[in-house]
This record gives C-alpha cells, structure tokens and sequence, in this order.
C-alpha cells in the first residue's frame, strides 16, 4: 500500500508519495528531496518568495536578541508615577460667564452641567446684570479694537451668569470644554461647538490664563460671594 505525504509551502502543495521518497533526487511541484552523505532526507523548495510567513519573529521583541551579535538595548527604562506628577500640579481658579445670549436660550443648566460632571468645583454663582463701567474694566485688553463697543453693548443687553470654578487645570481644561472663540471651528462636544454658530453669540466666556482667573473673579465677585467647600466627590476625582 504506498503512502503520500502533503506539505504546503505558501499555498504550493507539494505530493510526497512512497516512489518519490524511494528517488535520491525528485522534483515535483517545484519541490526537491535529496539525501545527504549520512543519508538524511532534505525537502528543498524552489518557491523561495513564499517562505517570508515562516520568517523569525523574534525581531518583535528588542529585549530578547536573537542573534549573539545583536546590540545591546541601550534605552533606558523610565518609571512614570502619574501621582507624583499630580501632587506637583496646583489648584487653579477660572472665572466662567454665560453671556446674555445663553441666558436668554437657556442653556444655563447645560453649561453648568458639563463643568460639574468634568469634576470641578462651582465656588461662586450668581445671575448679574453687567454695567457698561464693568464690562469694559473686563473687557480692556480689547479696547483697540474696531468691534469693542459693539461687544460692550452685547454684553450689557441682558442679565449674564457669573461662576468661579476651581481644579487642578481648571484654566485650560475649561478653555477645552467650550471650544474655539468661533463656533463654526469649535469641535463637536465642546460648548459652542454644539451650542453655538456665531462669534458675536459664542454663548459664554472662560478665563484665558490662571492669573487672568484670579483677576476676573476679583472683578465679578465680592469676596463674601465666593464659598470654599470640600465636595464629597473629592476622594474619587483626585489621588
């Protein structure tokens, strides 16, 4: 009874069957056998190309060199401790307005919402009708410009709401939140850019810089209206 064996290199079969193995040297399929001078059976193929998927892969681990030769890693290990790079970062304050058009659509609770579920803490909040005297001390960095008076008058139409926020990174990640100045380039799931569609109504105002933070919540808050608290959530949102 003769017996076939089946080997497939790269899709290519090749039949061994008992008279081929009889042969010192055959080919068929592209396939080679021969014996050595100890009389052990080799199977050679020709389709060379198709052995790349039985390649080594010991390259993917660079720790465990396959060759002798091979260079040593040389890149050092680095330990990164995320709570020793928290314990660094100081708490800030931001100064966050819904401007008279948020107000007058509503959206209050829904700005407020996406600050108290990013994990910051509300220390001041209150409903303020600006007077032009103190719109324009906020507003002063601006004064140059041509659409200053035009901005004075938009923020004065109606009564905004002022809030003191407080975080560690509270300033940029704010500024995150509600997104670019122009709301057709605020990304999807910041507040202008699903809330808003023009700059002149952009909805609210974030603090640009920590130090502006301080200033603008000295400016629209008395000091008695700002409250410090410990939330009970505190334990949960830092280490």
């Amino acid at each position: 009874m003769e017996m076939e064996a089946l080997a497939v290199f790269g899709g290519s079969p090749c039949a061994l069957s008992s008279s081929l193995l009889r042969s010192p040297t055959a080919d068929r399929n592209g396939c080679r056998l021969s014996y050595t001078s100890s009389h052990k059976l080799i199977l050679r193929t020709t389709h060379h190309n198709h052995l790349s998927a039985f390649q080594t892969q010991s390259h993917l681990f660079s720790n465990y060199p396959s060759r002798p030769h091979a260079h040593k890693n040389t890149h050092k290990s680095h330990i990164f401790l995320p709570h020793l790079v928290a314990s660094t970062e100081e708490v800030e304050e931001t100064y966050i307005m819904v401007k008279p058009d948020g107000v007058q659509r509503g959206l209050v609770g829904e700005i407020i919402s996406r600050f108290e579920k990013k994990g910051f803490k509300l220390t001041g909040l209150k409903l303020f009708q600006c007077p032009k005297e103190l719109a324009e001390e906020h507003y002063k960095d601006l004064k140059s410009k041509s659409f200053f008076t035009k901005l004075i008058d938009y923020i004065t139409s109606g009564p905004v709401v002022c809030m003191a926020w407080e975080g560690i990174g509270v300033v940029a990640s704010a500024r995150k939140l509600i997104g670019a100045t122009n709301p057709l380039q605020a990304e999807p799931g910041t507040i202008r850019g699903d809330l808003a569609v023009q700059t002149g109504r952009n909805v609210v105002h974030g603090s640009d810089s920590p130090e502006n933070g301080k200033r603008e919540i000295a400016l629209w808050f008395k000091e008695d209206e700002v409250c410090q608290w410990t939330p009970a959530q505190a334990p949960w949102l830092r280490e």
